[in-house]
């Protein structure tokens, strides 16, 4: 340690989910933090997401009389996840250590001070597999005043949810004109906002509320945090990882770390070359990951002699790319009535509703067959006229820009939208006669979709008999296209039961933590519900992080 220029007992790389929580948990046992992050802005891709934790068992499931345990959690994640030679991140010790854990972690959040509370109603992505929980698993943390951060509130990363309420009611408010309940939460959102501005709140949500609250408990509890603070090396002497390499005032600056280090810096969602080695066919500009998610520490692990593992999997989020905005995720959109999903031919190919790692795969898988990046969304009028559409607001009245661009589709006839787009007519006509003989029947006889809670959750309430097949019969007839997009990547190091960063002989890097995208996930190549990345993503910066304490007093 003495080569080093300043020495803490834990030092964190990056600032996104699980940082925080790890630091919270070295300066409850009096220890000195430093985390680091390479951006100029505070919370990763976890402030800009939706900010949802899966934690089975958790505390707030327990107080609604939500049934579930540790054993139904496994029976879950052994039918969703199961075991595969190339998932190393997903063994069932792994799993169990998971499951064990994550609801201690919250525990530990709330005594800390962090507001958190349960959705009510957000389905497994496979409610009908053995343990799975139609309520839902899901934990969030409740709306944050981010004027409470005083100095700090500029350096926070904002989130995609310009409209500040509970993601619940905000997920409500596109069917405004076919739900009063919708129209009522309308009101009660605009009142909200008003309130804010005449008593000098700025509340935000979702990521944002859950980092906002982290932030605020790690500044207030001494966490020191550097931004703009790049780490190029990871030290290790005689086995152990010591310390790192960082910038400081533009010069190299050698932090000591005593108890441990760990990597929570994100994956490789913007380095396309990366991409194009292990996740071909799919791009950084339709990624929503944060800016600093460039595959760094992925190289610098790798140097160490690390494992690396899931490389090929990614978040993946289905989105259209509307002119002049950022990508828009159509998952929801898709899931509505009057709306399918079909490939260049004009073939439709999978359930446009359910989880949406599962979607992009196979999104991927058709285009190794036949042309499917991208696929396009066929809807009918009255699908523009009650439902959004790419970054629009329900009803017919388009952008010009949009059919200037070629984004909009537009037919009078399902043939005509077909030539528009450059399928074949027959086969479009076809696939739609098809369908709509599923939906007037109540029944997707070839891709089920509707058959579990959670498509039908997607889909809207409202409307009968299914709240997710709808018939596509009236014009005109339109389309946009959708691309395999994502949240971030979903592999990296792997790791085992106390987070430690192993090698590929099974043996760790003493000292050495890993978490969040980082690593190759404990999910596998799935996603069992919503928050399957933050969630672990905060549960093993919470084991990392006592698990170094143990080491440290032995």
């Amino acid at each position: 340690m003495d080569s080093m220029d300043e020495t803490y007992d834990f030092v964190v790389v990056g600032s996104g989910g699980g940082s925080m929580c790890a630091g919270l948990i070295m300066r409850e046992a009096g220890k000195s933090v430093l985390i680091l992050e390479k951006t100029d802005l505070i919370g990763g891709s976890t402030a800009k997401a939706g900010g949802v934790m899966w934690v089975p068992n958790n505390r707030f499931m327990a107080a609604d009389g939500v049934e579930d345990s540790p054993e139904r959690a496994m029976a879950y994640l052994d039918a969703v996840v199961g075991d595969h030679n190339d998932t190393p991140g997903a063994t069932r010790d792994r799993r169990a250590a998971y499951v064990e854990n994550a609801p201690r972690m919250i525990d530990f959040l709330v005594k800390q001070g962090i507001r958190l509370r349960r959705i009510r109603s957000w389905p497994d992505y496979y409610d009908d597999r053995a343990g799975g929980s139609e309520p839902g698993r899901t934990v969030v943390a409740e709306l944050f005043n981010l004027n409470e951060l005083g100095d700090l509130k500029a350096k926070l990363r904002p989130n995609n949810f310009p409209i500040a309420g509970p993601l619940d009611e905000l997920m409500q408010l596109p069917l405004f004109k076919r739900s009063w309940r919708s129209r009522y939460l309308m009101m009660k959102t605009a009142l909200r906002t008003v309130s804010a501005r005449l008593t000098g709140k700025h509340w935000v949500t979702a990521g944002a509320a859950l980092q906002g609250r982290m932030l605020q408990q790690a500044a207030g509890k001494g966490i020191e945090i550097r931004t703009d603070a790049p780490v190029k090396e990871i030290l290790v002497e005689d086995g152990a990882a010591v310390g790192l390499v960082t910038v400081k005032d533009g010069r190299d600056w050698r932090v000591g770390a005593r108890c441990g280090i760990l990597v929570n810096a994100g994956g490789f969602a913007h380095n396309q070359a990366m991409r194009d080695e292990h996740i071909p066919n799919t791009s950084t500009e339709w990624t929503h990951a944060a800016p600093g998610d460039t595959g760094d520490m992925h190289r610098e692990l790798a140097r160490l002699g690390a494992a690396m593992a899931q490389m090929n999997e990614m978040v993946g989020n289905q989105m259209t790319l509307p002119p002049g905005v950022a990508p828009v995720g159509v998952q929801m959109q898709l899931a509505k009535p009057h709306a399918i999903l079909v490939d260049q031919s004009g073939e439709r190919y999978l359930n446009e509703g359910g989880s949406y790692m599962e979607f992009c795969q196979g999104m991927l898988a058709r285009n190794e067959e036949v042309s499917a990046i991208p696929s396009w969304m066929v809807v009918d009028t009255r699908f523009l006229r009650d439902y959004m559409i790419g970054s629009t607001m329900p009803g017919t009245g388009k952008p010009q820009s949009w059919y200037d661009s070629n984004y909009l589709r537009k037919g009078e006839t399902i043939e005509q939208l077909a030539t528009a787009c450059g399928m074949d007519p027959a086969r479009l006509k076809a696939n739609v006669d098809r369908f709509n003989g599923f939906a007037r029947n109540g029944r997707d006889e070839d891709f089920g979709r509707g058959n579990r809670a959670y498509d039908r959750w997607l889909g809207d309430r409202t409307h009968g008999p299914s709240a997710t097949l709808g018939t596509i019969e009236e014009g005109p007839f339109f389309a946009v296209p959708v691309v395999p997009g994502d949240v971030g990547t979903f592999g990296g190091v792997v790791t085992d039961t106390h987070a430690r960063v192993l090698r590929d002989d099974g043996t760790p890097i003493r000292g050495l933590y890993a978490t969040g995208t980082t690593t190759a996930s404990v999910m596998g190549r799935t996603y069992p519900g919503a928050g399957c990345s933050i969630g672990p993503s905060f549960t093993w910066g919470f084991v990392a992080a006592r698990h170094a304490l143990e080491q440290a007093s032995t």
